[in-house]
């Protein structure tokens, strides 16, 4: 990936698919309560902080762009934040180069967060703790502190409290990348209307607090793809299906192929195969490809580090 030439500090950052995402009824102040069980995988993208005038941003890669490259973005607010903790100017350049999809419920934008708060710490030397760090991160957004720490968590809260969870081996994963995206709040809201329409209601009172599946944890923590493949599951995935029809026939091509599970990731519309091996992976990513039925499709594994400081100076 490419990345400016100049000295500076280069972070990279993982995507995320959910194993387990259940979300619970509509808040009060509109938000969800989630049991998010995390998982991270290798395709990262790299966020590199340059001395500069003035914040700025610039971005390459695929679909870059579709990035914003001015306050709305997560990173340049995460330099902000960081800055106005310790009373520096925010006078840094920052580049992303994209690898994670944009827009496609795999947390690209919150990995740039973290990237860019870890790149910056580092560059203005500001010390932080990584309790610091967690806390700026969950003022950020709610997949923000998993894209600093990675490997596996459950999250609880809006899916910003985070819980280690431990890993027993390596899991193979395809992850196909479908055209445009999805508003993560539209998907959130269409779920609310599914569930109105079912006559049981959306709300905290009329839905169970959410809960990770034991099984599904034991199944991380031996390293079982099988039983996790028995145990994921995704209470958006009707929702995303519903504003992308589409988005179905994606998953029964995956399936056709041989993945053991199948998922939309997130809110969507990436959607994310568990298959048994790596040689099973670049099978059922072939096949995607040849299907029609997405952009691309793309063969990693998991667990991945959090964000790493892979430049310096």
């Amino acid at each position: 990936m490419s990345r400016p030439a100049a000295p500076g500090v280069t972070v990279r950052v993982p995507a995320k698919v959910n194993v387990q995402l259940a979300v619970g009824g509509r808040r009060p102040d509109g938000f969800h309560d989630l049991a998010n069980v995390f998982l991270a995988v290798g395709l990262y993208d790299e966020v590199t902080a340059t001395p500069a005038d003035a914040l700025t941003l610039t971005c390459t890669g695929p679909d870059a762009d579709q990035v914003p490259l001015d306050d709305t973005n997560l990173a340049a607010r995460a330099a902000r934040a960081l800055a106005a903790r310790h009373g520096l100017d925010p006078a840094v350049h920052l580049h992303i180069a994209k690898d994670i999809p944009v827009a496609g419920g795999m947390a690209g934008g919150s990995a740039d967060a973290a990237g860019a708060l870890l790149a910056c710490d580092t560059l203005w030397g500001t010390g932080a703790t990584r309790d610091e760090l967690l806390a700026i991160c969950a003022e950020l957004g709610s997949d923000v502190p998993f894209s600093l720490v990675g490997g596996a968590a459950l999250g609880r809260g809006r899916g910003e409290l985070l819980e280690p969870l431990a890993v027993g081996g390596t899991f193979h994963w395809v992850f196909a990348v479908a055209d445009g995206g999805l508003s993560t709040p539209a998907v959130y809201k269409e779920c609310d209307r599914l569930r109105d329409i079912t006559g049981h209601g959306a709300t905290t009172a009329d839905i169970p607090d959410p809960e990770p599946s034991p099984a599904l944890l034991d199944a991380l923590r031996t390293g079982d793809a099988t039983a996790l493949a028995a145990s994921m599951g995704n209470d958006l995935q009707a929702a995303a299906i519903s504003l992308r029809p589409s988005l179905a026939a994606t998953l029964a091509a995956g399936t056709d192929a041989g993945a053991l599970a199948a998922l939309v990731s997130g809110s969507g519309p990436t959607t994310a195969f568990l298959v048994a091996d790596a040689d099973r992976a670049d099978h059922v990513a072939a096949a995607l490809r040849a299907s029609g039925t997405c952009r691309t499709a793309r063969a990693t594994s998991g667990p991945a580090p959090g964000a790493t400081v892979v430049t310096n100076g």
